[in-house]
């Protein structure tokens, strides 16, 4: 059930509030009566809901009275303290994220080979997402069939985002995919490519025949695979991501020739 306490305020200043709401105008006395707010808490307490302004104060009265501001005057007050609060919030731990985030970055990359794996449609999409989150210089994205990468109405989105934040930062994304999935393609996906990636120069998109598997090279320093799944090859039932310079490495040497001779696609 909803309270008082969850905008903020004490046991005490809830108490006094809702027996102001009763009561009309009254002195500290009275309200201490009816509230239940002990008599050596009942002036603090309407300083501080006071200073909430939801309540006003007769100070030319003697004794001074007090009366309650209106219900939805005061919820409204109370909820914008609250948004001014989480705004704040928010703000702070932007700031320790930033300091964080160079903090945390300042250590050297670890160059042992390190491999994990995410089967299931959530995890896989988490796994590429965070791994092409991470990339620093290049993204090569090669792609044999159609496979979640390209699936608009569950990951496609994402996927899209997160190639758009990459290129944002500076990142070089290259796409080699073979032509028949072109035409495999719905309308929805070249046009989510074409306004979101095609404009940066840094994204380029290539068809070739020669092409097989699915996978993103990141940075030349890993690789996620997409592994079909056994009885439907067009549905991604795991992503292996290995980290592994000498992999890239020999991945690369087998991407680049297939790049060079694949015809430029406009989306």
């Amino acid at each position: 059930m909803a309270s008082l306490r969850d905008l903020g305020l004490s046991e005490y200043e809830a108490r006094a509030y809702r027996a102001l709401l009763k009561t009309g105008p009254t002195t500290a006395k009275e309200l201490s009566r009816v509230s239940d707010v002990p008599m050596g808490r009942i002036y603090d307490v309407l300083n501080s809901i006071e200073t909430y302004n939801l309540v006003r104060s007769q100070s030319a009265s003697r004794p001074k009275k007090y009366v309650a501001v209106e219900p939805q005057t005061a919820l409204d007050r109370l909820l914008e303290d609250k948004k001014r609060e989480l705004e704040e919030k928010a703000q702070q731990y932007e700031g320790i994220v930033d300091e964080l985030v160079g903090e945390l970055e300042s250590a050297e990359p670890v160059e042992e080979t390190f491999w994990t794996a995410a089967v299931g449609p959530d995890e896989t999409v988490d796994l590429l997402v965070e791994r092409l989150a991470a990339a620093d210089e290049r993204i090569i994205m090669v792609a044999s069939s159609s496979s979640q990468q390209f699936d608009m109405d569950t990951v496609g989105d994402l996927i899209v985002e997160e190639l758009g934040n990459a290129l944002d930062r500076g990142v070089d994304v290259s796409l080699l995919m073979r032509p028949e999935l072109v035409e495999e393609l719905p309308e929805s996906v070249g046009e989510r490519y074409r306004s979101h990636l095609a404009r940066h120069e840094q994204f380029s998109v290539r068809t070739s025949p020669n092409v097989s598997g699915t996978f993103e090279l990141i940075d030349n320093a890993e690789v996620c695979i997409e592994v079909p799944h056994p009885l439907n090859a067009d549905e991604t039932f795991a992503v292996i991501d290995l980290k592994d310079r000498e992999f890239a490495a020999n991945v690369r040497s087998e991407f680049d020739p297939r790049w060079e001779d694949a015809d430029p696609l406009t989306l």
